[in-house]
């Protein structure tokens, strides 16, 4: 496993945060039936269930944003990832179906409202990554959305830079059809989140429909 490490500024501005991390050997190919039907299924309840104005009282989101604002972003310019994914379903946009890795992940964001970090772990340089803030004109090219700027963002970084963002993931370490390794990362900002029942969920869900090998699990918290 990797080693996780909170920075002062995120242990500061972010009080309750528990990251699940988990690692697994995997591969990742088209994204099948099953598990896209579950994606349907999904957005077809948030759509249901909630208004534009909502999502972002949903409160996962809402923790998320809260982090936010107290290091300085603003979450209605720089979304967390959750929260943009339900906006597209509630405005009728529809989904990419894209890889089962990445498909999974945004099942699972969608569910829990969690903006998760999914990546290739043979991608990532060095045995630990430092949970920091993105300071002035750092470098990061978000995936499928070009340079992003992550000044006062919570950001993961490894021994090169960035990695991921609640907003988005790095393209230097993202999931590919060649993925062999998956971390996953889960932003528990919500300190009232039942962490366990929520690494239950993932767990299953990803037995389910991704075929995982020798799976490790770990939680930080503050």
């Amino acid at each position: 496993m990797f080693n996780i490490i909170l920075s002062d500024k995120i242990r500061n501005a972010a009080p309750g945060l528990r990251i699940l991390a988990i690692e697994a050997d995997v591969l990742n190919p088209a994204t099948d039936d099953n598990l896209w039907h579950a994606i349907e299924e999904e957005a077809e309840r948030i759509a249901g269930s909630y208004v534009l104005e909502m999502i972002n009282k949903r409160t996962a989101i809402a923790a998320t944003r809260a982090a936010y604002k107290a290091l300085g972003k603003e979450p209605n310019r720089y979304r967390p990832s959750a929260e943009a994914l339900c906006r597209r379903v509630v405005n009728g946009k529809g989904l990419y179906r894209l890889t089962t890795l990445v498909d999974f992940i945004n099942l699972i964001s969608m569910k829990t409202g969690h903006s998760i970090g999914g990546f290739d772990a043979d991608k990532i340089s060095g045995e630990k990554l430092v949970l920091g803030v993105g300071v002035h004109d750092e470098e990061f090219h978000a995936i499928g959305r070009g340079t992003l700027n992550i000044e006062n963002l919570p950001v993961y970084r490894d021994e090169i830079g960035g990695i991921g963002t609640p907003t988005s993931d790095e393209e230097r370490t993202k999931l590919t059809p060649e993925t062999k390794r998956l971390l996953m990362l889960i932003n528990v900002y919500d300190k009232t989140e039942d962490i366990e029942a929520l690494k239950k969920l993932t767990l299953d869900l990803l037995q389910t429909y991704c075929n995982p090998k020798s799976i490790n699990t770990s939680i930080t918290s503050i």
